[in-house]
């Protein structure tokens, strides 16, 4: 091992001899003898928004009995802006109820979560997801996550754009590695079964320091928190449609237990873009985090702690510096709240939106609270499921979007 791996976490020495993140994945997840997965191929498959977990509740008993842990996966779903058609949320559905734990879980960076799956289930349910053209890439590890934004693009032109911006970041940041569709739908080797001839040009073969989150606002609604996320854009707007972005950098409000050198941090305001050069801003921010974040200490690896140990106007400066056009002055915004506004809402077009609560995000038939089962229902009418929406929210509700006068008559019964 050479001296400069010697300086760093484990982890960014398993990241640069995993092959662009394939380890031996494909050769676990091909051993069913055992539930889980060796430790190393643990931490990759974070990376294709994959997580090990176990069952604790049976961890004692299993103890007792000198038997291995119940193990299973969660898996992360990729989709900026939380925006699925309504055809894609029945496919959502399908895969909870056939290979997961029959739930759905909504976080907070407006996505799904599908808890308790087997290793036996875990590639057919990636594949049940990739059929509707979506997937789990880059939902979990030292990479951008899913993109936020407004939590409805139906109700003005303004938030079309910010879902558009967010759909456009995360295609721009999504890992060009072929190893997501290599060992979980099957696809052949990429370029001949070269792996080594891949390149990742903006990420290198070591990804980034840790986890990297961006959002787009549009005021006066910060319902995706933007000071509280390693990059955020917050909108400004003239005669309905964005001409540019006031720019936050350096947000995270995690901490270690017990470790003062880790601390919530809220970001600072570093200048504004022109519309057309905001994913140009977001590449210089987070190639700035690539060559400069902390590679030995995980704990202290997030964009934040880069801008506090080096200094503001350092940080402006080196971002400036990768850009052909530099940041401006920011532009005034205001905020009035970040919460969602529940119930129904009728957009310039005619259509209507509900916004549900949903208690702790998770979306489950319980006694006489049948809400997934409503949902299903309400993705599976007719017309709706071709035209409909549902979105998830920062705040781990959901939006039924894009209902007709009839279907909100229907949805409303």
């Amino acid at each position: 091992m050479s001296d400069e791996l010697t300086k760093l976490s484990r982890n960014e020495e398993l990241k640069a001899r995993s092959r662009f993140l394939r380890g031996t994945l494909s050769e676990s997840l091909d051993e069913q003898a055992f539930g889980s997965v060796s430790e190393d191929d643990g931490q990759l498959i974070k990376f294709h928004g994959i997580y090990l977990q176990d069952d604790r509740d049976l961890r004692p008993e299993r103890a007792k009995r000198l038997l291995d842990r119940a193990y299973m996966f969660m898996a992360r779903l990729r989709v900026p802006g939380g925006v699925l058609s309504a055809r894609q949320y029945l496919m959502m559905d399908k895969v909870a109820t056939e290979r997961g734990n029959g739930t759905l879980r909504l976080t907070t960076r407006q996505t799904i979560q599908f808890h308790g799956i087997i290793k036996s289930n875990l590639r057919a349910a990636l594949r049940g997801i990739d059929s509707v053209l979506l997937d789990t890439i880059a939902a979990c590890g030292d990479v951008n996550r899913n993109v936020m934004a407004v939590a409805n693009p139906f109700a003005s032109r303004a938030h079309a754009q910010a879902v558009e911006m967010a759909r456009a970041l995360s295609a721009h940041f999504r890992p060009r590695t072929g190893a997501w569709r290599e060992i979980f739908i099957g696809d052949d080797l990429v370029l001949g079964g070269e792996p080594k001839a891949e390149d990742e040009p903006i990420y290198g073969k070591t990804y980034l320091p840790r986890k990297f989150k961006i959002t787009v606002a549009v005021p006066p609604s910060n319902d995706v928190d933007v000071f509280a996320h390693d990059l955020s854009f917050i909108a400004i707007v003239e005669n309905g449609e964005i001409i540019g972005y006031t720019v936050t950098a350096g947000g995270g409000m995690g901490a270690t237990h017990g470790d003062p050198t880790t601390f919530p941090r809220v970001g600072d305001v570093i200048g504004y873009c022109p519309k057309d050069q905001t994913i140009a801003v977001a590449e210089a921010v987070l190639t700035t985090q690539r060559d400069f974040g902390n590679r030995a200490d995980r704990k202290r690896a997030r964009l934040k702690y880069t801008i506090e140990d080096r200094g503001l106007p350092w940080f402006i400066a080196e971002v400036n510096s990768r850009l052909a056009v530099k940041l401006e002055p920011a532009r005034p915004f205001h905020f009035t709240g970040n919460s969602d506004a529940l119930g129904w809402h009728t957009s310039e077009d005619g259509l209507h939106h509900l916004t549900l609560f949903v208690e702790d995000g998770r979306v489950k038939d319980a006694g006489e609270v049948r809400l997934k089962s409503a949902l299903k229902a309400v993705a599976s009418l007719p017309g709706f499921t071709d035209t409909g929406a549902m979105i998830m929210t920062g705040n781990q509700n959901i939006v039924i979007a894009r209902a007709t006068d009839s279907e909100r008559a229907e949805i409303g019964r």
